[in-house]
Parts: C-alpha cells; structure tokens; sequence
C-alpha cells in the first residue's frame, strides 16, 4: 500500500498549494476551512481507488514428458526436472466513485516458458457503466473475463488447483477478451434477483488487439440460490458462437476417421465455425466436518485448429506467408469437476480434481493416427486427456496461503502413433506460496 500513500501525498500537496494560491485575500480562519475542504476533496477521491494484487511464487516438479507452467522446457528427455518461477503475479487498480461508472486496470507479471524474463502483460482494462434505475444490471466494454461458464471468473488467486482445466485452457486462453457485455440482473428486492445474464460481442482473440471483421457472441445465464443458512446452489447455461480466420485454401473436417480436405480460394477469409455449449453447476454446504463445496462444468462444440493443434486464437496477427496454415475442425467435449473439503475448523482443505478433454470426439483408441486413404489421418493433436489431482490447500493468514498439488495425466493410447502407444510421463507437482493484498 506505500503507492498509495505516496498518491495520499501528492495529491494533498497538491491541493494545499492549489488552495493558497486561490486567495491570498482570505482571513486566516478562511484560508484554514479552504485548505481543510480541498484536502478531504483530495481525499474522498483517494479513496475511491482501490489497489489490490497477489503474487505466487512457486516450485515444480515433472516427469520426463510434463509442461510446467514455470522455466524452461525439460533439457533431458530421459530424466525428470524441476523448475522455480513466478507463476501470476497481479497488481490490479479499481476506481469506484459509487455513481453509475468504475473502472479498472490489472497488469500481470509473468514468467512464461518461451519467453525471456519475466513480461509485463495487460490482463483487464475496462468500465463498468451501471443503469441507474436497476444497480444489479450494467454495460462492460474492454478487455475482461468471457462470460462462459464458472471456471473462467474464477479467480486466479481464489484457484483451488494451480490451473484451470485443459479444454478452458484450450478453448479460452488467458480467460479474458476484448468486447462489450450486457449484465442483467433484477433488482434486490425481485423474486426474480436469483437469475443473471451476460452477454455480449467479443474480438475472440483473447488479450491481444482485434485482427478481423468477425464479432463473437459469448453469453452465459445463471441461477444462484441459498438453502437456509448453511448451503447455496448455482447452475448455469453458456454458448458461444463465433469463428476463426480461415488464412489458406484448404479446410479439412472429419469423416470416417480422417481429415477430408475442402480446397478453394474462397475458403481464404472466410471463417471457420467456432460454436460451444457449456453447463454448470456448484453446490457448497456446511457440516460438522467443515465447509464442503463442489463444482463441474460440461462442455461441447466444434472447434476450429491446425493440423498440429487446437487451441483458440491467441497472436497478434493473422498468419500469412509462411505463417499460414491450412483450418482443421474437429467435435470435441470435455468436462471437469472439483470436490474441495474443509477440514474441520483447522485452516487446511482438502481437494480433489479430474477433468477430461477429448479434442476430436470423431476418432478414439488404435483409430487415431491410421492411415486414413480419404485424405490426412489424426495425428497426436487428437489425443484425449484426462487428468486426476490431489492437493492441500493451507490458509496460513488471510492473506497467506500454501498449496501442495499433485496431477496424474493421463492421455489415449493408439499403437498407430509412436509416441502415444502406452501412458507418456507428464504427471506434475507443485508446490506455491501466494501472498494477497
């Protein structure tokens, strides 16, 4: 909080000075009340900002074939590894004035694999603009979380496993979009005030600028509810319809266990489909053995890709020249779901996690990867994951936490691909200390 003292001083200096400038004519008692009214000015506004952040630092180990989320890339394909780094580190600036508009503006300090050093990125910058009849509905414009499913607002920080699941990963990179967005909510004192829904227009481009024509549409829609005073349940509907630039002439789609391929240069700027549906639900409960609380959500669609991978859009450009790639799409699902257990009245839970992720629905076990005579086979971009972690969180101090977490991976076997004919060793365990202000 010292940048927020610093700003405390300035601006009072500043309005000091404004105030003894203004007239020199005053009595002493005057100059005194005017000085006195343009500090608690200064002040008042001062305290419409809110300065918030996390850190977390952290160790982790791998198998020979794992990918942390910290340092580089295993060196030795023989031998496991292990790597410390700053996985999130957060500062994150919120100005509320309590009238119809906020603001914010959080930056997150990354170490990243393939990336030198730690980096500066942009996660949020955006406002807030409330309708002033009805405080629970609003408009949001800027770069901000998609408002699909459960997972994805979830806090970083809040996180009961060191990520989110593999298909968010995967479909939703950085978790936040550059758009606009309805929030409607009835008012407090509606019968209706349990229902909520978000939706809006997005770049489908994740952090980075806008690089086409096309808008996406992300909405979601939930229910929230307390049972008593001792349990709460939510349940939600999410879609999202939208696509990706097409950037060659060739856009294969599956049919009897391969790619077919649709060869045209009008394929080139068009877009490919790019269509999920997603449900979610939470339940949490109090007993006797401490606050229980479970989570899931299912999610399915089409996906557009390369041949080598399906992860949604997340560059700077659109590919061109030798950049270009020929458009994959591929019918995937997933789904995940989290039990987290408190552990009496101590400050320790327990959690357990398994998620899933299958990115071509169309091809399983020995199909995947076979030669296929009707144009391109599967290749390791189709293999199913699925993963199962266990982890202990301890609540140190309010603002203190260490997590321990370990992930068994676990990806399809085929005898048709070399290096997916047994289980790859890719489990992971890592160990983080967060610190929140």
């Amino acid at each position: 909080m010292r940048l927020k003292s610093i700003l405390y001083t300035v601006a009072i200096a500043a309005s000091v000075f404004s105030a003894t400038a203004q007239d020199e004519n005053l009595t002493p008692l005057e100059q005194v009340q005017q000085k006195v009214e343009a500090q608690d000015a200064a002040i008042s506004k001062l305290n419409n900002l809110k300065i918030t952040g996390y850190i977390q630092p952290q160790y982790q180990w791998g198998e020979e074939a794992a990918a942390l989320k910290v340092g580089t890339a295993n060196t030795d394909a023989t031998k496991s590894f292990n790597r410390i780094g700053i996985r999130r580190g957060r500062l994150k600036f919120t100005y509320d004035a309590g009238d119809l508009a906020s603001g914010v503006f959080q930056l997150n300090i990354i170490d990243k694999p393939g990336l030198s050093g730690a980096t500066v990125q942009l996660k949020e910058a955006y406002l807030n603009v409330k309708a002033p009849w009805l405080k629970t509905s609003a408009f949001r414009a800027g770069i901000f979380d998609r408002p699909f499913g459960n997972e994805i607002s979830y806090s970083s920080s809040l996180l009961e496993s060191p990520e989110r699941s593999r298909i968010v990963n995967q479909l939703f990179p950085e978790e936040t979009d550059l758009g606009g967005m309805l929030i409607l909510q009835p008012a407090a004192t509606s019968s209706f005030n349990f229902l909520k829904f978000e939706g809006g227009l997005f770049a489908g481009n994740a952090i980075n600028p806008e690089t086409d024509n096309r808008k996406d549409f992300i909405g979601h829609i939930v229910a929230t509810k307390p049972i008593g005073n001792t349990a709460r349940w939510g349940l939600g509907a999410s879609y999202y319809n939208g696509g990706v630039y097409q950037t060659t002439a060739k856009v294969y789609s599956m049919s009897d266990g391969g790619f077919v391929a649709n060869t045209s240069d009008e394929n080139i700027g068009q877009f490919a489909k790019r269509e999920y549906i997603g449900f979610d639900g939470q339940l949490s409960f109090e007993s006797p053995v401490g606050m229980t609380q479970l989570r899931g959500e299912y999610i399915w669609g089409t996906q557009p890709g390369s041949s080598s991978g399906t992860a949604s859009p997340n560059r700077s450009s659109i590919p061109s020249g030798t950049n270009a790639y020929d458009t994959y799409i591929r019918p995937m699902n997933g789904w995940y779901a989290i039990l987290i257990q408190d552990i009496g009245q101590i400050p320790f839970s327990a959690v357990v996690k398994y998620d899933v992720y299958d990115p071509n629905t169309a091809v399983s076990g020995n199909e995947l990867g076979s030669a296929y005579s009707g144009g391109v086979s599967t290749n390791k971009a189709d293999v199913k994951y699925s993963t199962l972690g266990l982890g202990l969180l301890w609540r140190i101090h309010p603002s203190l936490r260490l997590q321990a977490y370990y992930e068994f991976v676990k990806n399809e076997t085929t005898s048709a691909l070399a290096a997916f004919t047994s289980d790859q060793k890719d489990n992971t365990f890592t160990l983080r200390l967060q610190y929140k202000f």
